[in-house]
C-alpha cells in the first residue's frame, strides 16, 4: 500500500482511475482540487483536500508523506502550466517518489494547440531531472479513448462520449485524402485506469515511457534488442524451446508488422 495523490481529482478520466484505484483496495488516496467543498459522490476510501497550484509551500505541506502524486490538472485552464510545475516543485521538495503528468492522449503534439501544455511540461520534466534523476515519473500515451467512438451512448463510468473524426451511429467517418492508411491509437478509458493501477503497484522504476524502440537491421539479422525481456510463451512450446520461440516470433511479428501484415 502506499499514498497516492491525485491533482485534479474532479475531471472524468481522473474519476475513471479513481475508481480502479478505490476497487484495488490497496492505497491511501487523497483527491486534491481547488474546490472548497468535496463532492456529494466522493468515492468511499478517499479524502478531500483543497489545495491552491499558486502556493508552492502549502503544495509541499501536503504532499509531504505522498509516495505517487498523479496529476490530471486541466491544461487548457493553466496556459503556461503553472500549476503542474509547482506540483512538481513541491513533490521533490516533499520527497515524492514518483510523478505522472497530465497526458491521457497522443504522444504528439503537432497541429493540436490545445494539447501544447503537455510539451511544456515534459520539458520541465527532462529539465528537473538533467543532472540527477529527483523524480521518477511516467508518461501514460493510450491515445484516443475509444469510448468517444460511441456517441451518442456511453460505454465508460465517468468518461463522456465527443464527436470526433467518427459517427458510428450514423455510419460516417472523415479522413485524409491519400493517407487512409494513418495509424493511430485507441484505448478504453476503463483498460486506462486498470494500467495507471498497475503500474502504481509496480515495484521497478518507472519508465519515461512504457514502447521500446528496436532497430530494423538489427531485426533483419536475426537480433532483437529489446529494452525488456519477454515472459510469457504458448503452451504448446516446450519450457527448452521458449527462449528461442519467443525471439523468432517477436521478430517475425515486428518484421511483418513493418510490411503490412
Amino acid at each position: 500500500m502506499v499514498k497516492i495523490a491525485i491533482a485534479g481529482g474532479t475531471g472524468q478520466v481522473a474519476r475513471e482511475t479513481i475508481g480502479a484505484l478505490v476497487a484495488s483496495g490497496k492505497h491511501d488516496i487523497a483527491i486534491l482540487s481547488r474546490g472548497r467543498n468535496a463532492p456529494t459522490d466522493l468515492p468511499s476510501g478517499t479524502k478531500w483536500q483543497t489545495v491552491d497550484y499558486q502556493d508552492k509551500h502549502s503544495l509541499v505541506q501536503v504532499l509531504r508523506g505522498v509516495h505517487t502524486l498523479l496529476s490530471f490538472v486541466q491544461l487548457l485552464s493553466d496556459p503556461n502550466q503553472e500549476s503542474q510545475k509547482n506540483l512538481i516543485d513541491a513533490a521533490i521538495l516533499a520527497g515524492v517518489t514518483r510523478f505522472a503528468p497530465s497526458e491521457y492522449g497522443s504522444k504528439g503534439t503537432t497541429d493540436m494547440g490545445w494539447w501544447d501544455g503537455k510539451q511544456k511540461i515534459r520539458e520541465y520534466l527532462e529539465e528537473v531531472n538533467r543532472t540527477e534523476k529527483v523524480l521518477e515519473y511516467t508518461l501514460f500515451q493510450p491515445g484516443l479513448f475509444l469510448d468517444y467512438l460511441a456517441f451518442p451512448y456511453k460505454t465508460a463510468t465517468h468518461v463522456v462520449p465527443l464527436q470526433i473524426g467518427f459517427n458510428f451511429e450514423r455510419l460516417r467517418a472523415m479522413v485524409v485524402e491519400g493517407h487512409e492508411d494513418a495509424v493511430m491509437t485507441l484505448t478504453t478509458a476503463a483498460d486506462l485506469a486498470a494500467v495507471v493501477t498497475r503500474a502504481v503497484e509496480y515495484e521497478g522504476a518507472w519508465p519515461t515511457t512504457s514502447v521500446g524502440k528496436v532497430k530494423l537491421e538489427d531485426l533483419e539479422a536475426g537480433e532483437l534488442k529489446s529494452p525488456w525481456d519477454l515472459e510469457a510463451v504458448h503452451k504448446a512450446v516446450s519450457p527448452d524451446e521458449a527462449p528461442v520461440f519467443q525471439k523468432t516470433v517477436s521478430i517475425g511479428f515486428l518484421l511483418s508488422s513493418v510490411k503490412g501484415a
